[in-house]
């Protein structure tokens, strides 16, 4: 079993920034794949950014690819997400996933993470 918690969420104007974080713990952090999901009302979740299971590969969604960077860092068994030039539609819920393993490529489906946070909302205002 993972346990992830997130934090660093909160309101901020358009243009701002935002460094969200996902902690890990339970297991082994390295060997999982982790991402980061955001949710809107009314809406379905939809794929932010995510790590392959070895940090060497990284994918991003369109809509925040340039404004968005995923890293981590194992020794903390932490993954952060900053989120520059954030505009009203990046609001949301924003859930960490992991699940361990995987192939080389980044998984953007939902569906395939074991393990998910409770979420942090992060709101922006025009």
């Amino acid at each position: 079993q993972v346990q992830l918690v997130e934090s660093g969420g909160g309101l901020v104007q358009a243009g701002g920034s935002l460094r969200l974080s996902c902690a890990a713990s339970g297991r082994t952090f390295s060997n999982y794949a982790m991402g980061w999901f955001r949710q809107a009302p009314g809406k379905e979740r939809e794929f932010v950014a995510a790590f392959n299971w070895s940090g060497g590969s990284t994918l991003y969604a369109d809509s925040v690819k340039g404004r968005f960077t995923i890293s981590r860092d194992n020794a903390k068994n932490t993954v952060y997400l900053q989120m520059n030039s954030l505009k009203p539609e990046d609001t949301g819920v924003y859930y960490c996933a992991a699940r361990y393993g995987g192939s080389y490529y980044p998984n953007s489906d939902p569906s395939w993470y074991h393990y998910w946070g409770q979420g942090t909302q992060v709101t922006v205002s025009s």
